[in-house]
């Protein structure tokens, strides 16, 4: 049976989804997956509302564009509402905790990370959306870790392979640990939502 998998990273312009985006699709793609990737942004090259939405497929993807989000990630405000209304009771959701005040609220589990914190830590806030892609698959994301990491190191920027590695890396530490104390906490209160800021 097909089974396929609907994800979302958004965000305002400039945050580097496009990227993202693109280093999942190939990460999914070496795992022997069919990838449909499209993109939408506002007029405004900085500040306005931004996102890259993949379908993904163990088969034929039959419709390359996103209407139930199994992931989502959010790194600013403005891109909140835009998908709330298409995301599964049982989706993952990466919000920027810095960035997004009033994040979404639903059956689904929503995890809040201080991800431009740890880019500027890391060594640039404009690495977020790589602080993003990891902590994305440590919480149980729709691929492994080490396809992932390959595509981080084989697409990033020329001179900033480094540098996006180590976001990549931090990324996914944040998100193993988060994964771990919530399987914790699930074991106390199985039948409350994981990470569920409502």
């Amino acid at each position: 049976m097909t089974r396929e998998i609907e994800i979302r990273l958004s965000g305002s312009g400039g945050q580097g989804l496009i990227l993202s985006a693109k280093m999942l699709s190939a990460a999914l793609a070496a795992e022997g997956l069919n990838v449909a990737q499209s993109q939408s942004y506002e007029p405004t090259s900085r500040g306005g509302l931004s996102r890259s939405d993949l379908v993904v497929s163990d088969g034929e993807v039959d419709y390359p564009l996103v209407t139930a989000l199994d992931y989502l990630v959010i790194l600013d405000q403005v891109a909140v509402s835009a998908s709330t209304s298409i995301l599964k009771p049982d989706a993952v959701v990466i919000i920027d905790s810095g960035r997004v005040e009033s994040p979404p609220r639903g059956t689904f589990s929503c995890y809040s990370f201080p991800l431009t914190e740890i880019a500027r830590k890391a060594g640039s806030s404009r690495v977020a959306n790589i602080v993003a892609l990891g902590a994305m698959i440590g919480v149980g994301g729709p691929c492994g870790r080490e396809s992932v990491a390959q595509a981080v190191a084989d697409k990033a920027p020329r001179g900033f392979r480094d540098l996006n590695v180590k976001a990549f890396a931090e990324g996914l530490r944040l998100g193993e640990d988060m994964a771990a104390g919530s399987e914790l906490q699930n074991r106390s209160a199985p039948n409350r939502p994981v990470g569920n800021p409502g």
